[in-house]
């Protein structure tokens, strides 16, 4: 299962998009079923990418992450590379259509050479 950051405000998420250039921010409330059901799924998903790390925000305890990201409802995924948001998927996610553009933007990132 892949380890998961807990991000207790925007601050934190901001440092944790600029320190990892591949990064995954899952936003969730706790009073949400399909969140709570996502997030095993997710961290099995993204077990198969190592050098995607994971973010979880709770919406209610960082709110200004709404506003920051154009967030209207939970769950919300987005993943960033570089800082930069490739790819947003919310609260009726099919992990087969996710899993192929994750295995497309990574690959993609993989074959670049880094500076």
């Amino acid at each position: 299962m892949k380890e998961v950051h807990e991000l207790k405000d925007v601050g934190e998420v901001e440092d944790f998009l600029r320190e990892h250039a591949l990064s995954f921010l899952y936003v969730s409330t706790p009073d949400c079923s399909t969140c709570h059901a996502l997030l095993p799924k997710l961290r099995e998903l993204l077990a198969d990418y190592p050098s995607i790390r994971f973010g979880h925000v709770d919406a209610t305890q960082v709110e200004e992450v709404a506003e920051r990201f154009l967030i209207l409802a939970a769950p919300i995924m987005l993943l960033f590379v570089e800082g930069r948001e490739y790819l947003r998927e919310d609260r009726f996610v099919r992990f087969g259509p996710l899993q192929e553009k994750l295995d497309r933007i990574y690959k993609a990132y993989q074959e670049v050479p880094q500076s």
